[in-house]
Order: C-alpha cells, then sequence, then structure tokens
C-alpha cells in the first residue's frame, strides 16, 4: 500500500507541476500584454538577435512549445522568415534551461515550501477577492503558480525519496544509457513539457533512484520529445509551417546524437575539468552546455540548412489569406494577432481595388511594403477587376468562418476587439460592394464627352483620392488617431457628397444634359458617398478603441 501512496504523491506532484506551469505561463503571457509578440518581431532582424529573442522570450514564459507553436504561425504568415524562425527555436531551447535552474537551485536548496506556501496563500485569496481585475487575476495566477510549482516539486522529491527506502534501484543501475533516452523521449511526449522531466529527473537523481549519466541521458531524450508537439501544431499548415517543424526536429535529432556520442567525455569535462560535484547542478549544466554548443555549432549552417529544408514539401496552399491560414485557434493570443493583421491586409486591397476602379495610382499605397511582397507572390496586380473581386469575397468567407472559430476561444474582454475587427472587414466589403456597382458608372463619365459628367467625375476622383490617402496615413500611424480626426474626416465625405449633388443641379438647370444621365449621375453620387462612408467605417472600427468607435454607430448609412 505504501509503495501505491507514493506513486499517487509522485502522479499528483506531477500535476500540480504542470498545472503551476500553465498559471505561470498565463500570468506571464497576460500581464507582459502584446511586448514579448513585438520584442521578438522587432529582434528578427538576424540570426543572432533572433536567437537572442527566442532565449529571452522563452526564459520569461518558460514554454518553448509556446513559443515554438508561435513561430509557425507567423512564419507560415509571413511574419518570420525560416531563417529567422530557426534561429527563434535554437534559442529557445537554450532559454527554457532557466527553469532547470530555479528548480535545481531553490527546490532542492532553499526550504522554498517557506516561500510557497504563502504564496499560494495570497494567490487564493487575490483571486476571489479581486479575481474581476484583469491585473490582479493575472498576479493571482503567478502566485499561485509560484507556490504550487515548488509544492509539486516537493511531493515529487518525497515520492522518489520514499521510492528509494522501498524498492530496489540497484539492478537497473547498469542499464544501458539507451534505455534512458527512450525514458526520456517517452516521457516528456507524453506529458509534453520538458520543464516536468527535468524536474521528474532532478528529483530521482537527489533521491540516488538514478546515476548521474542516466539523468543525463533522460534530459537528451526530452529535447526530441518536444518536437511532437511542434510537429502536430504544423499539421494542415502551409509548406513554411511544415519546413520549420521539420528543421527543428532535425535539429534536436542532429543535438541528441552528438551529444548522446560525446556524453562520457562531456560529464566528464563538468565534474572534473569544470569542478561540478553537486550531480543537480551537474544535469542543469550539461542541460544549459549541450544547448548553447549546438547554437554555435548551428548558427553558421543555418543558410544553406533552410535551402536544404526547402526542397521539402510543395506549396500548394490555394487560400486567399495571408495570415489565418496559418494560425492555430487553440493558440487564441496568437490567432487574435493574425487576425488583425488579415484584417489590415483586407482593408489595405480593398483599397487597392476600389482606387484601380477610378484608375487611381497611388505608389504609397500600391509600395506599402508590408503587403506589396504578399500581393506580388500571389500575382494580385496583374488580376482583373473580376478577379480581384472575387480573391476578395473569398477572402472575407475565410475572415468570417475564422472569426466564428475564434471567437469561443478568445478571452471576454477580447471580443469587443475581435467584433470590431470583423465589423471592419464588413464595412471594407462594402466598400468594395458600393464601388463595384458603379463600376460602370465611373468607366461612362471618365470617358463622357459631356463636360458636366466629365467634371463632376474630375471632382471626384480627386476627392477619392484624397480620402483614400488621408486614410491610408491614419492606418501607417504609430500612434492612434482619435475620434474627432475620423468625424471630420466623415463630415468632409458628407460636405463632398452635398456639395456635388448640388452643384450638378445648378450645372443640368443650365445644360443640355438627358434625364437618364441626370439619374446615372445621382446613382453614382450616392453610392460613391456609401462607399466612402463604409471604408471610413472600416478604418474606424480597425483603429479606434471601442468606447472611442461607438461615436459613429448612429450615423445613417444611406444618404439620399
Amino acid at each position: 500500500m505504501t509503495m501505491w501512496i507514493l506513486i499517487f504523491k509522485l502522479s499528483a506532484g506531477i500535476g500540480l507541476f504542470l498545472f503551476a506551469m500553465y498559471l505561470l505561463e498565463e500570468s506571464l503571457k497576460n500581464l507582459s500584454g502584446r511586448n514579448f509578440k513585438l520584442f521578438l518581431q522587432r529582434t528578427t532582424k538576424n540570426k543572432i538577435g533572433a536567437v537572442a529573442g527566442g532565449a529571452v522570450v522563452t526564459g520569461i514564459l518558460q514554454s518553448s512549445s509556446m513559443v515554438s507553436l508561435m513561430v509557425l504561425a507567423f512564419v507560415g504568415a509571413g511574419v518570420f522568415t525560416m531563417k529567422n524562425a530557426m534561429a527563434i527555436i535554437l534559442g529557445a531551447n537554450l532559454g527554457t534551461t532557466l527553469d532547470s535552474w530555479l528548480v535545481a537551485t531553490l527546490g532542492f536548496k532553499v526550504d522554498i515550501e517557506v516561500v510557497a506556501y504563502p504564496a499560494v496563500f495570497l494567490g487564493g485569496l487575490f483571486l476571489i477577492l479581486f479575481g474581476n481585475r484583469k491585473t490582479m487575476k493575472y498576479i493571482a495566477y503567478f502566485l499561485l503558480g509560484f507556490g504550487l510549482l515548488f509544492i509539486g516539486l516537493s511531493f515529487m522529491k518525497v515520492a522518489m525519496e520514499g521510492q528509494v527506502k522501498t524498492f530496489d534501484f540497484s539492478k537497473y543501475a547498469e542499464m544501458s544509457v539507451v534505455v534512458f533516452l527512450i525514458i526520456g523521449f517517452v516521457i516528456t511526449s507524453l506529458v509534453q513539457s520538458s520543464s516536468v522531466t527535468m524536474a521528474l529527473t532532478l528529483s530521482a537523481l537527489h533521491a540516488g533512484a538514478i546515476t548521474f549519466p542516466a539523468a543525463a541521458a533522460i534530459v537528451l531524450g526530452s529535447e526530441t520529445g518536444t518536437c511532437i508537439k511542434i510537429l502536430a501544431g504544423s499539421l494542415g499548415g502551409n509548406a513554411s509551417k511544415k519546413r520549420v517543424a521539420l528543421g527543428n526536429l532535425f535539429f534536436n535529432i542532429f543535438l541528441t546524437v552528438l551529444a548522446f556520442t560525446l556524453l562520457k567525455p562531456t560529464l566528464l569535462m563538468i565534474t572534473d575539468g569544470i569542478g561540478i560535484i553537486d550531480p543537480l547542478i551537474g544535469l542543469v549544466t550539461f542541460s544549459t552546455l549541450i544547448n548553447l554548443v549546438s547554437i554555435i555549432i548551428f548558427l553558421p549552417f543555418l543558410d544553406p540548412f533552410t535551402k536544404f529544408l526547402e526542397k521539402f514539401f510543395k506549396d500548394t496552399d490555394g487560400s486567399a489569406a495571408a495570415f489565418i491560414g496559418n494560425a492555430n485557434v487553440n493558440e487564441p493570443e496568437t490567432a487574435l494577432d493574425l487576425f488583425k493583421r488579415e484584417t489590415e491586409y483586407f482593408i489595405h486591397n480593398s483599397m487597392l481595388y476600389n482606387l484601380a476602379l477610378f484608375d487611381i495610382d497611388t505608389k504609397r499605397l500600391f509600395e506599402y511594403a508590408a503587403f506589396k511582397t504578399i500581393n506580388e507572390k500571389r500575382k494580385y496586380f496583374s488580376k482583373t477587376m473580376e478577379e480581384k473581386y472575387e480573391f476578395l469575397k473569398q477572402l472575407q468567407g475565410e475572415l468570417q468562418s475564422f472569426y466564428l472559430s475564434l471567437r469561443t476561444k478568445v478571452k471576454v474582454e477580447q471580443n469587443p476587439l475581435l467584433s470590431q475587427l470583423i465589423s471592419a472587414v464588413r464595412s471594407s466589403m462594402y466598400a468594395i460592394k458600393s464601388m463595384k456597382d458603379i463600376g460602370n458608372n465611373i468607366a461612362n463619365l471618365r470617358r463622357s464627352s459631356t463636360d458636366i459628367k466629365f467634371n463632376l467625375f474630375t471632382r471626384q476622383k480627386g476627392a477619392t483620392e484624397e480620402l483614400y490617402l488621408q486614410l491610408n496615413s491614419l492606418m501607417e500611424q504609430k500612434t492612434k488617431p482619435d475620434f474627432e480626426k475620423f468625424k471630420s474626416i466623415f463630415i468632409s465625405i458628407q460636405d463632398n457628397y452635398s456639395s456635388t449633388l448640388n452643384n450638378f443641379y445648378k450645372d443640368a438647370q443650365g445644360g443640355n444634359i438627358e434625364d437618364l444621365d441626370i439619374t446615372t449621375v445621382i446613382n453614382f453620387n450616392r453610392e460613391l458617398f456609401t462607399s466612402h462612408k463604409a471604408i471610413l467605417i472600416s478604418v474606424k472600427d480597425f483603429l479606434l478603441e471601442e468606447k472611442e468607435a461607438e461615436g459613429f454607430n448612429e450615423i445613417p448609412l444611406y444618404t439620399t
């Protein structure tokens, strides 16, 4: 019975440790907001920065799998190059060893329960009293996670010590280290956390259940075990995602084989060369050392390695989406970021479509670097107007479908943002539809020999170009515009509609114009106003906060 109690205690320790890791990850991810993602994007300009960024972010979040899955989504969306994505993953493998150092030093060298119990008490108290406040909620998560992490470790440590007293492990001491390598791979594949495998291994090593070489072999096995989750995350993705996942697998197999081949001399260097006698510190040193050395070896060959990966998988993605096709709704934070980026891409292409109908070629929009490469790759600029319209309809459908999947996954406080983004998509599509409906009118007015009609077209073409340059400028700004800016733009749209209509009536009274032409011009002016207002609302919903955006809700869409 004692044996079963120890097994249950060990299982409880693993469960607590996993739950604690989840709480810590959630708290740090939410307390840091989007900063860690922006930091990653800023550091991917070169390989060294990408490695450092991956190490730092993983060191903070303590989840190399989470960082790797996020990188998979971003590389598939074209935010990261495949080369820099691989560099980030290299850094992530190193960053995850920080947790091992904390566990080995605090968990086994200090009576951490003195701090862990009060942390759990305060975390639970804060969660009950202030759980409705976002910041306090995640501070409570952090305190609970910190406390439960070491309480779970204590359970594992006590269970292992008890197992050693009641079970003879000496007969397993002579087993081949290959067996322990496989054990490390299996455990990590099942729990999908190399941190848990390391905690278990440190507990077993501390209790004397396994030898130092056996513990090192388990750690090596866990390096490859973490690949399973990333490989699963790449399934159904595009070629870039699959290549990065495959590259990560190749790297970890290379790391495992190299370190396993040099296992004895490496451990000898740690114990005799560096002089580390404590096996716990020796084990985390081994883990850090092999990841650091593998980065040094691998980094110079990153360029040819990525070219080698490009030989695998064919680019057969028929999706119109540039970003959300690579997102996983089970990672809602990253998915929401990519959904926002896709919405921006949709608005940008909607503007290009409407400007093209007027035959307006503004380099400022067409040369926008963030989307120009994507459009060139998709041959968007060479499509006919009908093909562009069908492309945008397909993209709207994919955005709507993704929205339905994502809305059940995001946090309650993120729902307003998600709703505004899909509203921006709908308004943008409405602007396209209204403009398309008067496509023939635009062509007729542009070619008209009647001065009244041609001059009206010229004025509206200039007003349209000015409006779209204003809206594009707002989209490119680093700071958010205020409500008054949008209000003034709307007033100018309204004034343009009214003045154009009044001027046309005056001109028509003194000119020779047919009844059908009058109807055409009035319809053209109304639909153009509707399109302009819809694209303004789209940009407003994309840029403004929910409360600021509400001011436009009472403005009627139609004016006659």
